[in-house]
């Protein structure tokens, strides 16, 4: 029965990435874009990948789909006609196709234990993560302590690539900005003269950003972590500008703010490493946190996740308001 939903889900996955290709309607395509992550997100939770499937929900179903739709206010809603070789682009994507049909035949069976990524380290994983770290969750394990120099990458993949957007945009604190907006489409408006979704959306984003906060402390025991966690928390910020204004909200959560949130994030990650280094570990080997190395692992966990969760909130909130921000051309 699953792998017929799975299948049903896929079915609609490609009519739905048919629609997006065809379709000349950017507003379209974009709610389109919308659907297939949520599709996506479906799907991992069918393969009992429930932490990929809620950053999926999170970010490309909902921001994703925001920050789409913003970067459509600067431009038109209708795509500029193609005058370009048709042809060769479509032979390009025959070909693709066909090289990834071919390379699927040496994989080995969905759900094989005998599967080479089942013979590597995932078995060393799970038997470790009970004596060293103490915690069901085996994939906060891997992420957060026996790969936590990999995440700190990410984390700082992450800031890097809001910096790199805040750079690219020229985002200015609002008291500086105000006489840019004055001639804009009324960004700080909202919807607030719309009762109905101005009602729904106070009551949903209070239970948004609790949800948030579980994710963000229960990721040691079920599915769950910082950027799952952060991606929810600027989610429920986001509805609240969309519902209120943009300039509303940035009084609640001013940019120096957020931008304080981008780079403290990463500071207190690389921190809980130093301070390893200086009780006499390795770096980010957070068993000389305590006394006892398992609730040294805990702290240390505990910490780095609230430090990726608190800088995922401020890159995505900086980047929602770097669009919201700009003029429409």
């Amino acid at each position: 029965m699953i792998v017929l939903f799975g299948v049903f889900l896929l079915s609609l996955m490609v009519i739905t990435a048919l629609a997006i290709v065809r379709t000349h309607h950017l507003f379209v395509a974009v709610i389109l874009t919308g659907i297939f992550s949520l599709l996506m997100a479906a799907n991992f939770f069918l393969l009992d990948a429930a932490d990929v499937a809620l950053t999926e929900a999170a970010i490309g179903a909902g921001i994703s789909t925001v920050l789409f739709l913003g970067a459509l206010a600067l431009t038109g809603e209708h795509e500029r006609a193609n005058t370009s070789n048709r042809l060769l682009a479509l032979s390009v994507v025959a070909v693709t196709t066909l090289l990834v049909i071919y390379a699927t035949f040496d994989k080995p069976r969905f759900g094989d234990p005998l599967a080479p990524v089942h013979q590597h380290v995932a078995p060393w994983y799970l038997d470790k993560t009970a004596e060293a770290i103490d915690i069901p969750n085996v994939v906060t394990a891997v992420l957060g302590s026996f790969r936590g120099y990999d995440t700190l990458g990410e984390v700082f993949v992450v800031f890097t690539a809001g910096i790199g957007v805040l750079f690219l945009f020229g985002t200015r604190p609002s008291h500086s900005s105000g006489a840019a907006r004055t001639n804009t489409t009324e960004p700080g408006q909202g919807l607030r003269h719309y009762l109905i979704p101005r009602v729904v959306g106070r009551l949903l984003i209070p239970f948004i950003f609790l949800f948030g906060l579980y994710v963000q402390f229960h990721g040691d025991y079920g599915p769950g972590g910082g950027f799952q966690a952060g991606a929810i928390i600027a989610a429920a910020v986001i509805l609240y500008a969309l519902l209120e204004g943009e300039e509303q909200a940035l009084r609640v959560l001013p940019h120096k703010f957020l931008i304080g949130l981008m780079a403290g994030g990463a500071l207190l990650y690389g921190g809980v490493g130093v301070a390893a280094l200086l009780l006499g570990g390795n770096f980010l080997d957070y068993s000389v946190l305590a006394a006892d190395p398992i609730v040294g692992q805990h702290i240390g966990i505990l910490l780095i996740e609230a430090g990726v969760g608190i800088t995922v909130t401020g890159v995505l909130l900086s980047v929602f308001h770097a669009f919201a921000g700009r003029r429409r051309v």
